[in-house]
């Protein structure tokens, strides 16, 4: 009898333990009662699946522990990643009529599917479904346990946060879920917007001058501008794509930006020309980065496991703060300024990136946009960009100006060969002229000397007779000979000179009025400038100076004539003024020629030409200096 109670009390022990494996003892959450949102971390039992392969059936079966008894609680450790996880819950609806809840196990998940299980799971319950919630709907009087099976995304701050939302709450959960922290969001959006606009900048220099530089800058700043609006446009998302986006591509934009800005490096300093080792150094870099991103991306989409991709994530961060750490020291210890920004720019970025690091391991508390890790991190991207920014633009102004320099020494090349080639020609052409006044001279001069001396001949043997064509002969040959002795004198370059003008002259002057009665005074200052008078204006000078004391002689009738040569600050004038009965301006023949003739050389020298009464005639021909 005693071995009989014995053995009935064993078996109903090992009925009650089984019974206690295969069903947790859960007490069911009234959702009539929910009006809001409920955390159900004290309701929620879980069981850890290490294979991810048990179906629902084989996990109702398996044990559950209360979710608070897990290691961390909340947060799901690294090495958790690659399990599946199974929820499960027991809810009731004690009202009238039918209810409708959500469940948010936590973020951030790929996979998620629900459960209501009476003898076996039914499901999955999917209709209506928010991503990253699962909808259920209980009966009125209905109990149920519900199954949540889900798997997390690859990243390391995947965690646990069990709440019930009510149908009627669900979209004020939502944006009160995006909305906190709101304030890092804002400051994380309009950030980007000034990074946008640094990206425009940059396109639109490259398109003005398609330079390397500023290509790769754009797309560096197109990273950072990504990760920036990204990280506060997905924040509290439960979107597949934002899942994505923190479990990958916020690091994938993280290397890219890396490999971006090394390859900008190279260009905007020509590291291959003037930095050989250095652009040895970054060039290896560059690949070696690379690689590891194509090795990270491969554990990421082909593998299981985390703690590989976790520990390359951040052995690959090292490797560029130790990339960013050389730079700085090398430029720094450089004489060159486009290296100084760069410099500034990666220090920055180090600085603010080590103080939100301080942040994150001190686990300052969230209180304002100050106390934010992601504030400092953002401040130092910008300032960054701002600091690359200014390298640019300095540069390209410093090649702006080198090449507008290169033009106007190009621009100087082409008119000093230019005036070389001017210079040559007038050379050539004195030259040539000095051939013809030595030619006019030996030659024509010789001979109408000769037709002269034959003239006089002539008329001396024919003393006692009076030959008018003789008379002219020698008249005419000697006017010849002294209007070919002024060419002379104008064409050859020995003579270009003002005092050699003036010499000129004067000899004429005295000698036109030598025996004509008329007394001449010539009156020339002793400072007479030292200046070059080209043959044109000599020559064109010398015949309206001629062509005034032609007029005096045959028309004013006067006894006195004076010519004085003024020096009045930085003018030059010569007057020729007579004693006679002047000049009577409305007497003059309309079609004279004389005095237009006189006019147009004056002008065509640009040499100021008047003539008025004055006591007489007086004739002024003015130029400013230098007079040539």
């Amino acid at each position: 009898m005693l071995k009989q109670f014995l053995a009935l009390l064993l078996s109903s022990t090992l009925v009650l333990c089984g019974h206690a494996q295969s069903t947790a003892d859960t007490s069911a959450v009234d959702v009539s009662r929910i009006t809001g949102d409920s955390s159900l971390f004290s309701s929620c039992y879980i069981y850890v699946d290490k294979t991810a392969s048990l179906s629902p059936a084989e996990l109702m079966r398996q044990t559950f522990i209360p979710i608070l008894s897990l290691k961390g609680k909340k947060a799901i450790a690294a090495e958790m990643i690659p399990y599946a996880f199974a929820m499960k819950m027991r809810f009731t609806n004690s009202g009238a009529g039918d209810r409708s809840f959500y469940l948010y196990p936590g973020s951030y998940f790929g996979r998620i599917l629900g459960y209501k299980i009476k003898d076996v799971p039914v499901g999955p319950v999917s209709d209506d479904q928010v991503t990253g919630y699962v909808k259920i709907t209980l009966n009125a009087g209905e109990t149920s346990d519900v199954m949540l099976w889900l798997r997390p995304l690859k990243n390391d701050f995947n965690s646990f946060n069990v709440r019930l939302i009510s149908q009627d709450f669900i979209e004020d959960y939502l944006s009160s879920s995006v909305s906190t922290r709101n304030d890092i969001h804002i400051f994380g959006m309009v950030l980007s917007g000034i990074v946008l606009m640094m990206i425009l900048f940059m396109l639109a220099n490259y398109m003005l001058a398609p330079r390397p530089e500023f290509l790769y800058n754009a797309l560096y700043s197109l990273c950072m501008f990504l990760l920036i609006f990204f990280n506060s446009y997905m924040s509290r998302r439960t979107t597949e794509f934002a899942g994505f986006y923190f479990s990958y591509l916020d690091f994938f934009l993280q290397v890219s930006g890396v490999i971006c800005y090394i390859s900008f490096t190279r260009k905007f300093v020509s590291t291959q020309e003037s930095y050989r080792t250095t652009d040895r150094v970054l060039r290896y870099s560059q690949y070696f980065v690379f690689s590891l991103l194509c090795v990270y991306s491969f554990l990421h989409f082909f593998t299981k496991t985390y703690m590989p991709q976790f520990y390359l994530e951040y052995s690959m961060k090292f490797v560029i703060l130790a990339i960013g750490v050389f730079f700085i020291v090398f430029a720094a210890r450089q004489k060159d300024r486009l290296l100084h920004y760069l410099a500034a720019g990666n220090a920055m970025l180090v600085i603010f990136s080590s103080i939100s690091f301080t942040m994150i391991l001190l686990k300052v508390l969230y209180k304002t946009v100050f106390s934010n890790s992601l504030f400092y991190y953002y401040i130092g991207i910008v300032l960054e960009l701002v600091f690359f920014l200014i390298g640019l633009t300095y540069k390209n102004r410093s090649e702006l100006i080198s090449g507008i320099k290169e033009q106007e020494a190009l621009k100087m090349e082409a008119k000093k060969k230019e005036f070389e080639t001017q210079i040559a020609v007038i050379k050539a052409q004195q030259e040539e002229r000095n051939r013809i006044s030595a030619d006019m001279h030996d030659d024509l001069g010789a001979g109408m000397t000769t037709i002269r001396l034959y003239s006089e001949l002539a008329k001396s043997k024919l003393s006692d007779q009076h030959i008018p064509e003789i008379e002219k002969i020698s008249s005419s040959a000697n006017e010849l000979l002294n209007k070919m002795n002024a060419i002379i004198w104008s064409m050859s370059s020995s003579n270009d000179s003002l005092g050699n003008m003036i010499a000129y002259i004067r000899s004429y002057a005295l000698e036109y009025f030598e025996d004509s009665g008329v007394q001449c005074r010539i009156s020339i200052p002793d400072n007479l400038p030292n200046l070059e008078v080209i043959g044109e204006i000599r020559r064109n000078v010398f015949l309206v100076v001629k062509e005034a004391l032609n007029n005096i002689l045959k028309h004013s009738k006067a006894t006195e004539v004076e010519i004085r040569l003024v020096r009045e600050d930085d003018e030059l004038a010569l007057y020729i003024q007579d004693n006679g009965v002047g000049i009577d301006m409305n007497s003059l023949r309309q079609f004279g020629n004389g005095l237009k003739n006189m006019k147009k050389r004056m002008e065509d020298v640009q040499i100021d030409f008047s003539i008025k009464n004055n006591n007489g005639t007086l004739v002024t021909l003015r130029r400013r200096l230098p007079f040539v």
